[in-house]
């Protein structure tokens, strides 16, 4: 697709997109399109092509191939009036030890621009948004990742950008760290900017964005909203935590659906079940309550649906991997019958080999 035919509405768009190193392809024909105003992960393995496509798309980095528009403009690495518009978190951001939070904050300021009174108001109010007030005055050298962390977003935020781009935001961060650092970029939403998150802890995803793409090999293999994600993952996983007749509730598990299609594992006085058939899980959920009811066991706890992002996500992967297998393997098939072929033109009089 040729973007410059298109109006462009969208703050992010991208088309064929590909950026090779030698033999190595990073990002393989990626066609993204993300709206203004939405809350964008990208999701995927580390080496999927997250950060090779978010530098690209900040003109760090030029692709061997397609194009790139950004905040409706052409992206390249003259475009500084561009990334003027940008805030960027790389992974595990690092900063001048020596200095203090408000000491850098002036710094980033005076590099976007910003006179010293307005740069000083941003970084009060910033610093007190990512809960770093305290610490205005002491020397990064001691922070935790969480600190960190939280500074490079305000560090993000300088400029009020109309585009942040978060590359793995959580990356190193305890749970509490990560908890904080979802309800910080939480709390950014609500604001007039575009917010894309990379990250390849899918519940962050589920807590925070509206939209997903799926990326793995360097191609995107899903791109929709949230909630249709959760509508691929048809087949449930529910866990029960009983206590008392557990044998009789263990022999029924299989019979809650057809033969071959629930599988189950027991943790402790937890059992975990996973539906592999055709109904959808308010079916299966009436079931289990159902045997929970005929055995006359204890029910201690009850949970569906945690993990359903996870495994839509691993099997689109699982989808991906095996579509390649099978091209690979078409592909192969094909070379030995246009080799065959070709043996076979050639010794055919007045039949010149293809």
């Amino acid at each position: 697709a040729d973007l410059g035919d298109r109006v462009m509405t969208a703050a992010i768009r991208t088309a064929g997109l590909v950026k090779r190193y030698g033999a190595t392809t990073a990002v393989a024909g990626v066609d993204l399109e993300i709206e203004a105003r939405q809350i964008f992960g990208l999701v995927g393995p580390n080496g999927a092509g997250k950060s090779t496509t978010f530098r690209i798309l900040l003109g760090l980095q030029k692709p061997t191939a397609g194009q790139v528009q950004v905040l409706g403009e052409p992206m390249t690495a003259e475009r500084a009036d561009i990334r003027r518009r940008i805030g960027y978190l790389p992974t595990n951001p690092s900063f001048p030890k020596y200095m203090t939070p408000i000491q850098f904050l002036e710094f980033v300021g005076s590099v976007i621009g910003m006179s010293q009174d307005r740069a000083k108001v941003q970084l009060s109010r910033l610093l007190q948004a990512v809960d770093l007030t305290n610490a205005a005055s002491q020397k990064i050298e001691g922070f935790s990742t969480g600190m960190m962390t939280r500074l490079g977003i305000a560090a993000a935020l300088m400029n009020d950008p109309e585009l942040l781009i978060l590359d793995e935001p959580t990356s190193g961060l305890d749970p509490a760290g990560r908890k904080q650092t979802i309800e910080l970029i939480r709390e950014l939403t609500g604001r007039d900017r575009t917010i894309i998150i990379a990250t390849h802890i899918l519940g962050d995803v589920e807590r925070v964005c509206t939209d997903v793409g799926i990326i793995s090999g360097g191609r995107l293999i899903y791109t929709g909203p949230m909630s249709e994600m959760r509508r691929l993952a048809r087949h449930g996983t529910i866990t029960v935590e009983i206590e008392g007749n557990t044998t009789a509730f263990e022999q029924q598990i299989p019979l809650l659906d057809e033969i071959g299609s629930v599988t189950w594992e027991r943790v402790g006085s937890e059992y975990r079940i996973a539906f592999l058939g055709e109904e959808q899980l308010p079916v299966y959920i009436h079931r289990v309550l159902d045997l929970v009811d005929r055995t006359g066991v204890d029910l201690l706890h009850f949970n569906t649906g945690e993990d359903e992002i996870e495994e839509a996500f691993l099997r689109r992967l699982e989808e991906d991997r095996t579509r390649g297998f099978l091209r690979a393997a078409a592909w192969a098939a094909s070379q030995d019958i246009t080799g065959a072929k070709d043996e076979i033109d050639a010794g055919i009089p007045g039949h010149p080999a293809l």
